[in-house]
């Protein structure tokens, strides 16, 4: 029984491995969401859980208003057009509810399993990536780990958010990052002895980031250091060191062609909002209300939800009556205002929104002591054991640590600055859970004492 079981986890022709982990990651998911009924979101407050802005954005989509109302509710039925989200999850949610309906048990249980989905993809991410840069025993536990480990499944069953999506898209562009630099490692796949990176992968690297914006905009701030990483490993090609314009030529035209592709995938949504806003809004145009609100007198380093136009009458008709476009401009004029009057409070803020992306987001008060303390704890455990993995594979040199390490250093930044919630990190998770395993993988034993006499 035991070697049967030893042997599913870790089967002897480790190229089905992948396959394995993606459908055990994605069954365990999609029977734990059906049977914990996780799909059956609650529906107060005009059904404003079931994906809250991009819920709204999503029927606004479906009943003829397009795409606006992030705000609807009961009292206030359209407050007009909206670029505060990106459109990749609202349009996602609206195919959903084309077919299953709008608000209903069926689309909620569809968007689950898609989630689902996208989660067990990142379990398999997760493996090719500990694969490529560590060794096998790593990439299987990391692999496992992420297939079953309940926290990093929770966002998959219980969040009808990008955050699965975002983190999958993510996962797969380092995927790919790595294949381009031709970081083989021990994974059974990486059979490619061309160092330097196809056409078609930097095609692939254009729509991945391209899709990465449209999902999650925040991300891009990567996406330089993510580039150059790759361009690196070309200035090191045979093609270059030859000195011909043909070797030159193809190194400038994949990332020419990576532009292109990205360009061409974000530019109907930036000509939208040029045509609707008469404003240049390139991803998403909600920067200066969040800014205040996570930056306001009451921050204390989370957002001032209780003046959040979903939550405060007053700020919805004022949001309604201005347009999207002037009231996040007169909100962001008010957080300048009020960072430069209070400095000594924006970088506390800023202090404390560090502590929380690393440390816990406290929870609300209605929460058990010690199960808040359990959370707390676990949630920097694992952060701890990320960063000093990070800081081992950076001391051994091993390849891609320094990419990572830009990953862990700018992927939290315009969260220190604003706001921040445990959703935020799950991008990085997946590097987090291959570095801690790393981490314990990487401890030997205590050589004994020798005492002489």
């Amino acid at each position: 029984m035991l070697a049967r079981l030893r042997n599913f986890f870790h089967p002897q022709d480790e190229r089905t491995l992948p396959r394995r982990i993606f459908w055990v990651a994605f069954v365990v998911r999609v029977l734990y969401m059906t049977l914990a009924h996780t799909y059956r979101l609650r529906l107060d407050d005009n059904h404003m859980q079931f994906g809250w802005e991009a819920g709204r954005i999503a029927r606004a989509l479906l009943t003829g208003y397009g795409y606006s109302d992030p705000f609807a509710n009961v009292y206030m039925a359209h407050t007009g057009p909206t670029a505060w989200l990106p459109p990749l999850y609202p349009l996602l949610m609206a195919a959903v509810f084309k077919i299953f309906g709008i608000y209903t048990l069926k689309s909620a249980w569809v968007l689950f399993a898609i989630n689902s989905a996208l989660s067990a993809a990142t379990a398999v991410a997760t493996w090719e990536i500990a694969c490529r840069c560590f060794n096998r025993r790593v990439a299987l536990w990391s692999g496992w780990l992420w297939a079953l480990y309940p926290a990093a499944m929770q966002y998959a069953v219980r969040w009808p958010w990008e955050m699965t999506l975002t983190c999958a898209l993510f996962a797969w562009t380092l995927v790919l990052a790595l294949r381009m630099r031709n970081i083989q490692g021990e994974a059974p796949s990486a059979n490619n002895t061309n160092h330097e990176p196809r056409t078609s992968q930097w095609l692939l690297f254009g729509l991945l980031w391209g899709l990465i914006a449209m999902s999650n905009s925040t991300l891009l701030i990567f996406l330089p250091v993510c580039g150059l990483w790759i361009l690196l490993s070309n200035l090191s090609a045979p093609s270059m060191r030859s000195h011909r314009m043909g070797g030159v030529a193809r190194i400038v035209l994949g990332p020419a062609l990576a532009a292109l592709i990205f360009l061409a995938s974000i530019a109907p949504w930036t000509l939208r909002n040029w045509q609707t806003f008469h404003a240049f809004i390139p991803m998403r145009g909600n920067f200066g209300a969040e800014m205040y609100l996570g930056n306001g007198p009451d921050s204390q380093g989370l957002l001032m939800e209780y003046d959040h136009p979903y939550q405060a009458p007053d700020q919805l008709r004022l949001y309604a009556s201005m347009g999207e476009v002037r009231y996040v401009a007169m909100r962001g004029a008010m957080a300048k205002a009020y960072i430069d009057a209070h400095p000594a409070h924006f970088y506390a803020d800023v202090a404390k929104r560090i502590d929380f992306f690393w440390i816990s987001v406290p929870h609300p008060a209605d929460d058990a002591w010690h199960v808040e303390a359990g959370r707390v704890l676990n949630f920097a455990f694992v952060s701890l054991a990320g960063l000093m993995g990070l800081a081992l594979a950076l001391r051994r040199r091993v390849p891609a640590a320094g990419l990572f390490a830009w990953a862990f250093f700018l992927l939290p930044i315009p969260y220190y600055m604003v706001t921040v919630h445990a959703r935020f990190r799950h991008p990085l998770e997946p590097l987090i859970c291959i570095l801690s395993v790393y981490l314990f993988q990487s401890a030997t034993p205590r050589k004994p004492r020798i005492h002489l006499d």
